[in-house]
This record gives C-alpha cells, sequence and structure tokens, in this order.
C-alpha cells in the first residue's frame, strides 16, 4: 500500500467531516461509489487509519458475489475481524453471536431480522465510537442493504459512522442497490461521494510513489491508465517485468497471469471459482497439487502480488482480477472446479452455489432448501425466500424432490411464502398462498396478511376456509383466534366476543399458548371498547402470565396490558408494565420492531402526563427528528408534546421534516395538531387554526382524535375573537364521544372524557362566556394524574373565577396552574400565567403597573383584552404598522390586523390613537 493518497484530498476531507461528527455524537452515513480500480478502498483504507487514531473501533465487513447466497457476509466478516473486546461484546448479544465462527443457530422464536437489527443497533451504542465499512455493496445480499437502510435512518444521535462502497459501473438499470443508493440520498445523514478519474498531473503524481520509471514509460503509463489507478498498478507492474502492454484491462491482467508456471496458474484458476477469498486447505485440495508443489505455486503468485495472505487463506488483489480469471476459464473447467469446491464445503448457501454452476441439479435443490432453513434461522428472510424458490424451480427436473428437501412441495412453498411476508413483501406472499391448496394453516396465514395490507373482506374470507378447514384443534384455535381478529374493526364486530371464547378454549383444551395470547388479546380489546375494564384487565394479566415462545406475541401482549391502565388513567402500573416490555424487548434486540417501538411511545406518554417531562425529554431524544419514512415521521410527532409544551427551539426545526408526511392522516393529526398548539403560543391563532382544519379534512367523522383538535380549534377562534366554524367543532367533538372508539357508541378513557369536556367549556369560551362550572368539571376530569392539562385548565377556571368575581378562588387556581408550570418548567404557561396574573394585579407576579385598572369583566384591568392583544396594543402605542408588528411578534400580518381590529371592539374606540390613549388608562404600558 502505498504511504501517500494522491488526489483525494477533497474526498478524504469530506469522510472525516463524517466521521468527526460521529465522534461529537452526530451520526452519519457515506457512501462512495466509482469505477473498479478508481481507488475506493485506498480511500476507505486512509479514513479506517484515521478514525483508529481518533479511538474509533473500526469494523470492516465486505461483500462478495455469492451475496444473495450468503446472508449478512460483510456483517459476519466485520465481527469476524474486530478486536476482541468488539467480539466478546457481540457474543452477548445472541442475534449476532451466531455470525461468529463456531456458534450455531438457535431455533427462531419470531421477529428474527428485527432482533438482528436491533442487536447490531445495541453493539454499537456498547461500543462507540465506531467506524462500520461495508465494501462492494454492488454484491450485497438482501438482508444486508435492509441492514444499511436500517442504520442510515436510525443512528442519529450516536457515535457511529458508516460507510459503504459501490461500483458505478456495475449497476445496471435494474440493479437492486440502485433504488435503494437514490432512497439513502435523500436523507440529510448521508453524504454521498464519487469518485472520478485522477486527472494526469495527479497520476503522474501517484505513478511515481509505486516506484522508479522513465519519462516515456511514465508518459505511456499515464495515457492508457484513463486516470484509473488499479489499471496504473497493472501497467506499472507489467512494465516493471519486462512484459509487453496489450490493448484493454482484462488482456493486461491476463497477461500477467500467464507469466505464471503451470502450476500457479492452475491454483490461480480454483481460487477464481473460490471467490474474492479461499481458505488455504480448501484450495489445495481443488487445485490437486502435492503439498509442496501447491505451496511453491502460492509463494509464486503472492510474489507477484496477485494473492494477498488474509488469515489463514488468501484473497485477490482486486475483484477485477478475480473476474478476469473466471472469466477465461473454459466452460467444462468451470463446472469442474465448482463440483469440486461442491464436494468439499459445508455451508449450504455457498454449496448450492457451486451445485447449480456445476449443474448439479439434485445437490443444489437438496442445498437451497437448508440454505433456506439456516437463513430463516440467521433472520434473513429474503434470503430464506429466495432459496426456497430456487429450490422450487428445480422441483420437477428432478428424481425424489421430496426427500431431497425434506419436505413437500406444498411445505416448501409455504415456508417461502411466510419468509417473503417476514420480508416485508406482503404481495408476493399472498400470491404464493393463493396458489397453494387452501389448508386451514395456508388460510390462516393468508388472512392474517390481507389483514395487514388493509384488504378486511379478504381477510375475513380466508379466516372463514382456515376455520371451515381445521383439522386439528391447535390448527383450529389459531384460525379462530385470526378470525375474531379480522372481525374486531369490521361491521361485524357483535360476532367478536363469542368467536374469541371459543378460541380460548379451543386453545386451552389443545396446548396451543400462542392462540390462547392471541384470542385474549383481541377479547381484551373488545371488551374494553365496551367498559369491561375489569374483564380486561383479568384477560391481558392471563395473556402476561406465562411466555409463549413466540416474541411478537409476548410483547404484543405487554403493549395492550399497559396501554388498557394507561388509557384508564392508571399510570403507575401502566409504567411498570411498559417498562417490563422495554426491557424485553432490548434484551432481544426488538427495541425497534413494531411493539418495541409502540411500548417506548407508551411509556413517553406516561411519563408526559405523569409530569415527569425530564424522563420525557430523555425517551423523545431518541425519536429522530431527521425522518425519511412515515412509520418515523409518526415516532418523531411524539417528541413534539414535550417540545412544544415546553417552548424549545427544536420544534421549528422538527416541524420542517414532518411537513413532508402531512398527506398521512395520522403523522399529520400528530404533529399538525401540535403545531397548531406551537402556533398558538406565538400568538398566531390564524395559522393554528388552519393546521386544525387541515387535520380535521383528513379524518373521518366519528374519529376520537376529532376531541383533541376541536378544543385547539375552539382556541384558536377564541384568540381570534370569531364564533366562525365554533358549532361545526362542537358537532365534530360529540360525535366522536357518540361513535367513541369503535363507531358504535364504545366506551371513552378518562383522557378522551376530559377533552370532550374541554371542548364544551372552549365554545362557551368564543362564545364570551367565562364558564366557571364548566372549567371546573375539566379540572376534574384531567386531575386523574394529567398534571400539564389540569394545570392548563386551571388557567382558565381561574380567568372564569375572576371574571365572577371570585378574586381569591381564581388567585388560588391560579397559584396551582403557576406551581405546576414551574416544575414542569413548561414556559408557554408559564409565560402565559405570568401575564394573566399581572393583568389581574395577582401578588407574585412583575411588571404590574400598581394602577388600579376599570376596565373589563371581573374589575381586572385589561379591558377584557387578551395576553396576546395586550401584547399587540404595546406595539400599536409605540406607533407601529401591522407589518411592522407582525415582524417582531414573529406572526402572519393578516393574525395583527384580526387582533387590532378585536382590540379596538373591546376597547370601543374607533382609532389607533384613541386605543394607545386606553393602554396608558388602564396601565397595560408598564
Amino acid at each position: 500500500m502505498n504511504g501517500l493518497l494522491v488526489g483525494r484530498s477533497a474526498e478524504l476531507a469530506g469522510l472525516v467531516r463524517v466521521l468527526a461528527a460521529a465522534g461529537d455524537g452526530v451520526a452519519g452515513v457515506a457512501l462512495v461509489g466509482g469505477d473498479a480500480g478508481i481507488g475506493k478502498t485506498r480511500l476507505i483504507t486512509e479514513l479506517a487509519a484515521e478514525a483508529r487514531e481518533r479511538g474509533f473501533n473500526v469494523l470492516v465487513g465486505q461483500c462478495a458475489e455469492l451475496g444473495d447466497a450468503l446472508p449478512y457476509l460483510p456483517l459476519a466478516d466485520a465481527l469476524r475481524g474486530a478486536e476482541p473486546a468488539v467480539r466478546e461484546a457481540a457474543a452477548a448479544h445472541p442475534m449476532l453471536g451466531q455470525l461468529l465462527p463456531g456458534t450455531e443457530s438457535a431455533p427462531s422464536t419470531g421477529l428474527t431480522q428485527q432482533r438482528l437489527f436491533g442487536s447490531l443497533l445495541g453493539l454499537l451504542a456498547d461500543v462507540q465510537p465506531v467506524l462500520f465499512v461495508i465494501e462492494d455493496l454492488h454484491w450485497a445480499d438482501r438482508s444486508t442493504r435492509d441492514l444499511l437502510v436500517f442504520l442510515s435512518r436510525m443512528v442519529q444521535s450516536e457515535r457511529v459512522c458508516v460507510v459503504g462502497t459501490y461500483r458505478t459501473d456495475d449497476l445496471h438499470r435494474r440493479h437492486p442497490l440502485r433504488s435503494v443508493l437514490a432512497e439513502l440520498k435523500r436523507l440529510p445523514t448521508v453524504m454521498s461521494v464519487e469518485l472520478g478519474p485522477l486527472h494526469p498531473g495527479e497520476m503522474s503524481d501517484y505513478v511515481a510513489t509505486l516506484g522508479e520509471v522513465d519519462a516515456q514509460g511514465l508518459g505511456l503509463i499515464v495515457s492508457r491508465a484513463d486516470g484509473n489507478p488499479f489499471y496504473a498498478e497493472e501497467l506499472f507492474a507489467a512494465m516493471a517485468e519486462g512484459d509487453s502492454l496489450p490493448d484493454g484491462l482484462a488482456s493486461l491482467l491476463m497477461s500477467r497471469v500467464e507469466v505464471l508456471s503451470e502450476a500457479g496458474q492452475r491454483v490461480l484458476r480454483a481460487a477464481a471459482v473460490a471467490g474474492r477469498r479461499v481458505e488455504d486447505e480448501l484450495l489445495r485440495e481443488v487445485a490437486g497439487l502435492p503439498l509442496a508443489e501447491f505451496e511453491e505455486a502460492v509463494r509464486e503468485i503472492v510474489s507477484r502480488g496477485l494473492l494477498k495472505v488474509r488469515g489463514h487463506g488468501y484473497a485477490f488483489r482486486h475483484a477485477l482480477l478475480q473476474e478476469a480469471v473466471y472469466t477465461d476459464l473454459l466452460p467444462g473447467e468451470r463446472t469442474r472446479l465448482h463440483a469440486a469446491f461442491a464436494r468439499l464445503l459445508t455451508s449450504p448457501a455457498e454449496l448450492a452455489h457451486h451445485y447449480l454452476a456445476g449443474h448439479d441439479l439434485a445437490g443444489a435443490l437438496a442445498a437451497s432448501a437448508e440454505a433456506g432453513r439456516q437463513a430463516e434461522r440467521v433472520g434473513a428472510p429474503a434470503e430464506a425466500h429466495s432459496h426456497y424458490d430456487r429450490a422450487l424451480g428445480l422441483w420437477d427436473r428432478v428424481d425424489d424432490a421430496e426427500r431431497l428437501a425434506g419436505e413437500s412441495r406444498v411445505e416448501l412453498a409455504f415456508r417461502s411464502a411466510v419468509m417473503a411476508a417476514d420480508s416485508g413483501d406482503k404481495h408476493r406472499a399472498v400470491v404464493q398462498l393463493r396458489v397453494l391448496p387452501q389448508t386451514s394453516e395456508v388460510s390462516e396465514r393468508l388472512a392474517y396478511y390481507l389483514y395487514e395490507a388493509d384488504d378486511p373482506a379478504g381477510a375475513i374470507a380466508a379466516a372463514e376456509r382456515a376455520v371451515e378447514s381445521a383439522g386439528d384443534q391447535a390448527t383450529l384455535a389459531r384460525a379462530m383466534a385470526t378470525h375474531a381478529r379480522t372481525l374486531l374493526w369490521s361491521p361485524r364486530h357483535q360476532e367478536v366476543e363469542a368467536l374469541a371464547t371459543r378460541a380460548l378454549e379451543t386453545a386451552r383444551a389443545a396446548g396451543a399458548r400462542d392462540a390462547e395470547v392471541g384470542a385474549m388479546l383481541t377479547l381484551a380489546t373488545f371488551v374494553e371498547l365496551r367498559g369491561d375494564l375489569h374483564r380486561a384487565h383479568e384477560l391481558v394479566d392471563a395473556a402476561m402470565s406465562e411466555p409463549t415462545g413466540d416474541l411478537a406475541m409476548d410483547l404484543r401482549a405487554r403493549f395492550h396490558h399497559a396501554r388498557i391502565h394507561y388509557e384508564q388513567g392508571l399510570l403507575a402500573h401502566a409504567a411498570e408494565v411498559a417498562d417490563d416490555g422495554i426491557r424485553m424487548a432490548a434484551e432481544t434486540g426488538l427495541k425497534w420492531s413494531t411493539y418495541g417501538t409502540d411500548l417506548r411511545f407508551l411509556r413517553f406518554l406516561i411519563h408526559y402526563v405523569a409530569g415527569e417531562w425530564d424522563q420525557a425529554e430523555a425517551v423523545a431524544s431518541g425519536f429522530g427528528a431527521r425522518v425519511g419514512t412515515v412509520p418515523e415521521a409518526i415516532l418523531s410527532s411524539f417528541a413534539l408534546f414535550i417540545e412544544v409544551a415546553r417552548g424549545l427551539p427544536a420544534v421549528e426545526s422538527r416541524l420542517s421534516w414532518l411537513r413532508p408526511f402531512w398527506s398521512d392522516p395520522l403523522a399529520s393529526y400528530m404533529s399538525r395538531g401540535l403545531a397548531a398548539e406551537h402556533a398558538l403560543w406565538h400568538g398566531d391563532p390564524a395559522t393554528a387554526l388552519d393546521h386544525v382544519r387541515a387535520v380535521l379534512a383528513g379524518q373521518m367523522d366519528g374519529e376520537s382524535g376529532n376531541v383533541r383538535m376541536a378544543a385547539i380549534g375552539l382556541w384558536a377562534l377564541a384568540e381570534l375573537g370569531t364564533t366562525e366554524g365554533a358549532d361545526e367543532f362542537r358537532t365534530l367533538s360529540r360525535l366522536a364521544v357518540e361513535a367513541g372508539p369503535t363507531g358504535d357508541g364504545g366506551h371513552l378513557g378518562p383522557e378522551g372524557q376530559a377533552w370532550a369536556l374541554r371542548v364544551e367549556a372552549e365554545w362557551h369560551r368564543v362564545h364570551g362566556r367565562l364558564d366557571v362550572a364548566a372549567w371546573r368539571r375539566v379540572v376534574e376530569a384531567f386531575d386523574f394524574g394529567f398534571v400539564y392539562e389540569a394545570a392548563r385548565a386551571r388557567w382558565r377556571l381561574a380567568e372564569a373565577l375572576l371574571a365572577a368575581g371570585e378574586r381569591d378562588a381564581a388567585q388560588t387556581e391560579w397559584e396551582l396552574a403557576r406551581e405546576a408550570a414551574g416544575k414542569l418548567r413548561a414556559a408557554p404557561l408559564e409565560n402565559a400565567l405570568l401575564d394573566f396574573g399581572r393583568r389581574a394585579r395577582f401578588g407574585g407576579t412583575s411588571g404590574t403597573s400598581g394602577t388600579s385598572g376599570t376596565g373589563g369583566p371581573g374589575g381586572h384591568g385589561d379591558g377584557g383584552l387578551t395576553a396576546r392583544e395586550v401584547e399587540v396594543l404595546r406595539l400599536v402605542a409605540e406607533g407601529l404598522t401591522n407589518r411592522e408588528i407582525a415582524e417582531r411578534l414573529f406572526i402572519a400580518q393578516k393574525t395583527v390586523s384580526v387582533h387590532v381590529s378585536n382590540i379596538l371592539g373591546k376597547l370601543d374606540v374607533s382609532t389607533r390613537t384613541q386605543a394607545a390613549a386606553a393602554a396608558r388608562r388602564l396601565g397595560l404600558l408598564a
């Protein structure tokens, strides 16, 4: 390796910046592309050296042309070559440990790929700072590509830098890496580096680092190499050995091979069939040479720089050399060498590759079926599906296929479909299942996938076939449990209780714990929605009493157990169960699985509601702001609860990332609802109203989320001083309450009921009535433990009490609200309370003028103005125009105009000058 990196200083500097940012806790990803031989590996080697100097753990893995056959090859490669401390840490994560040599893959307990991804994320966090390099992504298997996408999205605040290299000249139009690169390059965390040819001057400098060469030779190399460093190296080596220089890189490479002895060429050809790397003993067996002759041949090859010693074997100095030698093989020679490797290898995936290349179809079918099962165990469903499909494709071309595969064709096709679904291709799974004989097992899985694909009618029909065709009791129990689940949110939901109860009884009799728990959870949700909370709690308690062996089911049980307690206001119990589920998810590598993520959402909400805002903010810090998909946008939206309520500067940045995902109803509901509150706290009710109406436009009548949106909309109308649309918001809320969660009058939990009461109180406020009884009901409803909302309701109750002349009671509620806001560090609410207290002349406020006011209801001297209107009035008194006020307060000019109109009306004046005079008279200019 040359000591000097020539012509790549700008590219290296860019990569070092990503590395340095990772060292500071801002994770990053870099993608390095370029033609073969252009210097990608040389650049990455320099980056790795820099990383080690900075104290990074460096993991380097390489994909190979066998990538589709060997799932997670670069990850396994990186772990095998890691420092002992990193390997030891990896071994502590079972899903990673089984990628290390000498470790048997454990039986699958579900969600293997998600567990593997989560385990790797956990390892990177354990051993950070980390530089993780994946070379030759153009050969990556599907699971490795999925892993790269996962890391690119999930590493945000970790001290992790991920770098991938790929050949641009290998990316044909339909290459699977193309879409992945296009997706990743849109992410803000990803830097793309494209290496072009070296300029002639840079190439001259580079050749000079290789050794002495005269001016004529230098000119020849520079002109022939066309800016490609590897080509230049080969030209230099051929010239140094006195060889002629044939046209083209492939011819040049083979001219250097042809000068080897016959034994050397024989060994190199065998190595080319093995791939980029090969173990010493395996190569010696396939080459078929006596030991002394083999070792002499290898020594010759290594001395000429064609192979490098790598561990206990050898690797081609460059992939182009391996490809040139392999391409030069005669067809029969290639087949015989593949067959020789197949006789000696034990890895099913490698066996399948060599059997196919050696035209041994029976061997390929048997090896493919076993390779699929092995890929299934290590969490590579895409590769498992590929192997099973290859075996199915060979089925009719061999004799005794069922014996070779170890199972029937239907069983193998069923496995293939399940693996397609597990890899995210539900459509492929449905297509494969539909052409199989519709046994109960096939129909049950088909129903499950159709339900998840949002085809409820198809799911119900398939589930009914599964029940009708069930043979044994365990199969019947699973079919009935799935049938009950498909009916839960359908117009036939009244059938759920009887069906789930039958499934439960059948599962218990058959000892089918997975079906039993599934039926329990569906039944618990059903009875909860109908208000039978005691029974719902009993069912989820029983579901958690012992493990099922299915991790997804066990996490689902914990999530629903915690959720039911949360929604009934039992926060302490909900927190305990959620913590248990989060621990289970972390220990099994499922932190980022569906229920692992849902449990962390729920734990955040419990912290938030209970007023444990420092803990909530710590959890929210893991909800990345830089999002690229709808699920990530929904996750990120949760952080807005705390960021908006505390008035944190991160709000605007997060909203800018979430804006492109507002077409999704749930992402819009989450983020735009909180964006509306953010706008209200910043005195821009017009924008808040726009957000609320946009969210409601994407919701159906009767949606329970409409209640909260209606309350925020009414708050905005009150600030704008208009009643237009108030009745519409109230009606939407009442429809949602009547419909309940199921749309037919189901039970609404304490929080939903409290928001409904707030809607009624806000509706009266919009119409100018500060209703003490209404706001007292809101306070009492939220006081089940919802600290923040109870404080916000006390603020409005204090206003209503003051307007009613109950000054002492108003101050008591105001003090309670101020105390809660202060403990929460809810700055926007705290500021609003201070402003209200100043205007009400309560003790403990600053900035009061001491002047007795005469205007406004209840005798407080603000003329009945809101806090924002007082703020606008002060700027009017300074002589500012509407545009200048808008710029000063960071609100829309239209909003300022509305505020000014309201001020003139409330003060019963007709000009801005008269309004300023009134402000002085009321003592509002302090």
